[in-house]
């Protein structure tokens, strides 16, 4: 799988690069720090970044993620569960139903679901509230515009309509531009931020003369951002 391999390769220099990741990560952590539960689940934990960004202990901890590569960077310890697992298999939920959770937390993953209605309603059984984060088709707008492809992500009123259907809570967007020197940066930070990991659709002469056409210095994100109240699931 052409997305696990991308993530796994370029897991070292991850924290390097995810830097609008971690500026979404710190919104949910703002949205949860009043709760500090002490038993989570993090959806796509990669190499730990919300982990290490809690201020408060946990009892449990449980991480689950595709890429190898992520998994081997996480932060390990007794109280720290790591699966490898892809979270569009409804088998890796069956597992999880063993586990309490006070919430259940996906920063900036969810957007890779194949079905995302689907994973959403299989999270849902868990019966923890949620704080998810989820990337939507106008993140890389104008890029796509100019290369006169179609967005790879959904758009926010899909991603909206989802979350509505399986949780409670208030929904906002969030948007964020990123700034680069170069065009030819950009795309390297692209390759290795995530966002658009597994995704090459232009070939060799396609990418060049975006290069060369795009008109920005910077790249637009839009992400929707749902947190639950604890309450929702009492």
């Amino acid at each position: 799988m052409k997305i696990q391999r991308e993530f796994s390769q370029n897991a070292h220099v991850y924290d390097q690069v995810n830097v609008i990741q971690k500026m979404v990560l710190q919104e949910l952590l703002a949205r949860i720090k009043d709760d500090t539960p002490r038993r989570l689940l993090d959806i796509g934990c990669g190499n730990g970044t919300f982990y290490k960004a809690l201020s408060w202990q946990v009892d449990t901890f449980v991480g689950i993620d595709f890429a190898e590569g992520m998994l081997s960077l996480h932060p390990k310890a007794e109280h720290i569960t790591l699966f490898q697992a892809d979270f569009n298999t409804p088998e890796i939920f069956q597992k999880l139903q063993a586990y309490e959770f006070d919430r259940i937390v996906s920063s900036s993953a969810l957007q890779w679901a194949t079905d995302l209605d689907a994973t959403l309603g299989h999270i849902s059984t868990l019966g923890a509230p949620v704080s998810l984060a989820i990337f939507t088709s106008d993140t890389f707008k104008t890029l796509y515009e100019v290369a006169g492809l179609s967005p790879i992500l959904r758009d926010r009123e899909e991603v909206t309509a989802l979350l509505q259907k399986h949780f409670y809570g208030e929904i906002e967007t969030l948007r964020y531009t990123l700034t680069f020197d170069s065009v030819r940066e950009m795309f390297r930070y692209m390759k290795k931020s995530g966002v658009g990991a597994g995704r090459n659709v232009l070939g060799y002469k396609e990418m060049k003369r975006l290069m060369h056409t795009y008109p920005l210095d910077y790249l637009e994100y839009e992400i929707v951002l749902l947190h639950e109240p604890v309450s929702a699931k009492k």
